[in-house]
């Protein structure tokens, strides 16, 4: 019987089988990252109903048999639900990041003791401006986005490492944070994306390898590229995002809709709040 690796992903969209998450525990009421006009008032509300959702996620999650591993919560770290951002699984590698942004410094740190606890070897980003959200892994390409919080240093270092990879930048507006926020893999064939905020080169080259489902500006907003697929065809999704919703059960997904709106309103959504560790 072969011994199965305590860490392996090669794309968005294998079953999932282990993903890291953490509470909202200490999520702040900073500003909407799309809307600078929206503020937060009710703190203490925030947080309660933020918490109530993810653990109705965690539960969904549990319900379709992936074991989610809870990082511990720190009132340092008040963006550490969006654990996607302290690294990415590739192959057998789980690479941390070293996050450049002050809010998030020091999260990779607790990532990396659980990992050293857990005996699971792990490549060190040290230098490199790069977070998990601006990484989508497709098989033997590695898109990467140039954002705020990744930079053309940190993908050319990540090409070097992983030279039998096709490793591709994507710039992309930078108000919409992370790359995941404009466009996601869902299967071999299948891709969503927000169209506005990307080049017309590279939409030409996700429309020659993907059917695009295109998200409108409205869904946009709630973060509607942000989805969770966990194999098998199924992708974790916002009930308000009801046309991409019908876009992506019309090309045969199921859609598990879960409200997160809470979680979203501090600037991410499922794939944000999740750091896949394992996939099959």
């Amino acid at each position: 019987m072969m011994h199965q690796p305590k860490t392996y992903c090669n794309n968005e969209y294998d079953e999932l089988k282990k993903v890291i998450l953490c509470e909202p525990q200490y999520m702040t009421t900073r500003q909407v990252i799309h809307d600078s006009s929206q503020q937060f008032n009710d703190v203490k509300g925030h947080v309660n109903l933020a918490l109530k959702q993810h653990r109705k996620f965690v539960d969904a999650l549990n319900r379709h048999g992936i074991e989610p591993i809870m990082l511990p919560y720190h009132k340092e770290f008040p963006e550490q639900v969006f654990t996607r951002d302290i690294g990415f699984t590739l192959g057998q590698t789980l690479f941390v990041a070293e996050m450049a942004h002050d809010v998030r410094k020091g999260e990779e740190n607790i990532l990396k003791f659980w990992l050293k606890d857990e005996e699971i070897s792990y490549y060190n980003l040290i230098g490199d401006k790069i977070e998990g959200g601006d990484v989508i892994i497709d098989r033997d390409t590695i898109y990467i986005g140039i954002s705020n919080r990744t930079n053309q240093a940190a993908i050319d270092h990540i090409q070097s490492l992983l030279g039998q990879y096709d490793v591709k930048a994507i710039p992309f507006k930078q108000k919409y944070l992370h790359l995941d926020c404009v466009f996601n893999i869902l299967s071999p064939k299948v891709a969503i994306i927000y169209p506005e905020a990307l080049t017309k080169e590279d939409i030409q080259l996700f429309s020659s390898r993907y059917e695009l489902i295109e998200v409108s500006y409205e869904e946009q907003h709630a973060l509607a590229t942000n989805v969770l697929s966990i194999g098998n065809r199924k992708v974790f999704s916002l009930p308000m995002n009801k046309d991409v919703n019908n876009q992506m059960c019309n090309k045969g997904f199921e859609v598990i809709e879960v409200d997160i709106s809470e979680i979203v309103k501090s600037g991410g959504s499922f794939r944000c709040s999740t750091l896949p560790l394992l996939r099959a």
